[in-house]
């Protein structure tokens, strides 16, 4: 792979409970297990952040693909849910929900659209293979 861009961030303090920043300073927040996992729930988690960036990234290629195929993308949206849960081996995996919002496509399209931008995703292709991840398309 050839780099285009390379983004840095920091976690410090306790892992999960301490602070992240990137390498700019304009990501710069403290991190706080959900309630969920017996945190007070006040800061971000991980799982958060890469939800929003998995919904952006995807949201991004859907948008590519779409316009090469000359696809109306008018008020589309993409909404990621991450889950953390443990696995068989005592650790712990993530999965994905990726539901897709194409108002002006119809369903047939939409398909084709949504599976090649997984195809095109960054993220989509990092986690192929790797875990769960779960493509929607909303009903309007």
């Amino acid at each position: 792979m050839n780099p285009i861009y390379t983004a840095e961030a920091l976690a410090t303090g306790d892992g999960r409970n301490g602070h992240a920043r990137s390498s700019d300073g304009k990501l710069d927040l403290d991190l706080d297990m959900p309630k969920e996992l017996g945190g007070s729930g006040v800061g971000t988690n991980p799982e958060q952040l890469f939800a929003t960036g998995y919904a952006a990234c995807f949201h991004s290629a859907l948008r590519l693909v779409a316009g090469q195929a000359g696809a109306d993308v008018t008020d589309s949206t993409v909404g990621a849910r991450v889950s953390l849960g443990s696995n068989d081996s005592g650790g712990f995996e993530l999965a994905v929900e990726l539901e897709v919002t194409l108002p002006a496509v119809e369903a047939g399209a939409a398909k084709e659209l949504v599976d090649k931008a997984h195809e095109v995703c960054p993220y989509s292709n990092a986690t192929r293979g790797n875990i769960d991840v779960t493509l929607t398309i909303a009903d309007d």
